[in-house]
């Protein structure tokens, strides 16, 4: 038996070094450069929870918490809606819909960078396909948004760019919308119930859990948001597209503030497992489990 438990501890032993060398200790590290003043080219000095209060105190900061937490209420409960939409769309037997799945899941596989390139294009004001689409519908010229270029418009830009990965939730709604069992529908239409009822009271509770799953990830992932307004913005223009990882990458990176940075990262992670518990919580009695 020790001969065993020897031999599988050596098996999993990258997996645990790894695990240690590569997660365990750089959180707990990041944990002690937060109560440290660390320029990154001089050794961290600890000053306590100094940082901690200058993040109360800071402006630019705040401004980051409040752009991420409009992109995350915009983001997630939109790309739920039509990821659901496109899944009840692709979920009919028609012939060749194996394709249609295909084409909208594939936006989800193309890379971030490429993705962001040419989503530049799609906006541009003047030349981009969606202000000509705009124009097609009629709309005036003075009317069109600015997107990337206007302060007004930029989140709502990364906001409508989102929607081009739901796809990847629509596909996880298709497989739930097949495994509900077909005699709820028939129960429910014999009993008079219309389509939209139907939809309400017995599609929605039996794909909960998804919803719910698909709804934590998509709130975990908009709070970490980066790398579409790092390519494409900048966080610009005038900060309105400043998303907390963007400021917090910047002041490690741009200002080498890694102790204000590491507690920048600590708040994020509170602010995440706080929202996280209470999407949890809240979901208690909506979300319907299998028996």
């Amino acid at each position: 038996m020790k001969s065993r438990t020897v031999t599988g501890l050596l098996f999993c032993a990258p997996l645990i070094i790894g695990l240690i060398c590569f997660t365990i200790l750089p959180v707990v590290a990041s944990f002690w450069f937060s109560l440290c003043n660390y320029p990154i080219l001089e050794p961290p000095k600890y000053v306590g929870t100094a940082n901690y209060a200058e993040l109360a105190k800071d402006d630019q900061f705040w401004h980051s918490v409040r752009n991420t937490f409009t992109y995350v209420l915009g983001a997630v409960p939109l790309g739920i809606v039509v990821g659901l939409c496109l899944a009840l769309l692709l979920n009919q037997k028609v012939k060749g819909i194996k394709v249609f799945r295909t084409l909208f899941f594939l936006p989800t596989v193309v890379p971030l960078v490429a993705n962001s390139v040419l989503w530049i294009r799609l906006l541009n004001p003047q030349q981009g396909l969606v202000n000509s689409f705009l124009r097609v519908l009629h709309v005036p010229d003075a009317w069109l948004p600015g997107w990337l270029s206007d302060e007004h418009w930029a989140l709502p830009g990364l906001v409508l760019m989102s929607l081009w990965g739901a796809g990847g939730g629509a596909i996880l709604y298709v497989a739930a919308l097949q495994d509900v069992p077909a005699e709820l529908f028939e129960a429910a239409e014999l009993d008079g119930a219309s389509p939209v009822k139907r939809f309400w009271h017995v599609t929605i509770p039996m794909i909960s859990p998804v919803l719910l799953f698909t709804g934590v990830m998509g709130l975990i992932s908009g709070f970490q948001e980066f790398a579409r307004a790092f390519i494409m913005t900048k966080g610009g223009p005038w900060d309105s597209t400043l998303f907390y990882c963007l400021h917090l990458f910047n002041s490690a990176f741009t200002e080498f503030r890694l102790g204000y940075a590491s507690a920048m990262a600590w708040v994020l992670f509170a602010i995440i497992f706080i929202a996280t518990a209470f999407v949890m919580r809240s979901s208690m009695k909506h979300v319907q489990y299998e028996q």
